[in-house]
């Protein structure tokens, strides 16, 4: 028989402790103020606070993602773990939440993940796109924006994996589409931190 084991029980403090120790272990050197919160938030997601040095941001993403959903902005997720994984109680503005992956029929050749994305052109201007699964979704996106669809308020761009994962966030840092985005460099990423993302634009909060 296991013998018993002490553990922390209350939930407000194991979220206070979390939190006090990814401040403590996380070097927010070169964040911008304004971005610490979300950082600290991907942190506690994934249990990484090296992942700082991979964190990319634009000088405005904060601002321009907590601006479109105080307006009502659409989230566009491209996974269903990461619209589950939004905290909707803190919604500014009841925010639609529209993962159109379950939809999706892709062409031979092409993924489920990018013909979702060709779905999202209506809801696209001044959205709040989150995509923590599929690199070909990141993809996708960045060719109908370059064929002129409507542009989103901020990409938060977080895909994960071996295959393209990397690729398609350094496409991201490099597309000069003159839109806001966030992004984990190299294969790391994932619907965890992808809804805490969006779940730390959603918050007023420091935490």
């Amino acid at each position: 028989m296991m013998a018993p084991v002490d553990y922390i029980r209350d939930p407000n403090e194991i979220y206070r402790r979390s939190f006090e120790a990814v401040a403590v272990e996380t070097d927010i050197s070169g964040i911008p103020p304004e971005g610490v919160p979300l950082t600290h938030r991907i942190v506690h997601a994934c249990g990484m606070p090296e992942i700082t040095r991979d964190l990319r941001m634009t000088n405005h993403a904060i601002t321009a993602g907590r601006n479109a959903l105080h307006a009502g902005a659409v989230i566009l997720a491209d996974c269903n773990m990461v619209a589950s994984g939004i905290i909707r109680d803190r919604l500014p503005n009841d925010n639609a939440i529209i993962c159109t992956l379950n939809d999706a029929r892709p062409k031979p050749g092409n993924t489920r993940s990018a013909a979702a994305v060709d779905a999202w052109n209506q809801h696209l201007e001044n959205a709040v796109v989150a995509i923590g699964n599929a690199p070909t979704a990141l993809f996708r996106l960045l060719e109908i924006l370059q064929d002129g669809a409507p542009k989103p308020a901020v990409i938060l761009g977080f895909p994960v994996g071996f295959v393209g994962a990397a690729e398609s966030k350094e496409a991201l840092t490099l597309s000069n589409l003159e839109i806001d985005f966030i992004t984990l460099l190299g294969r790391r990423g994932g619907s965890a931190i992808a809804a805490a993302a969006v779940n730390a634009l959603s918050s007023d909060n420091v935490i």
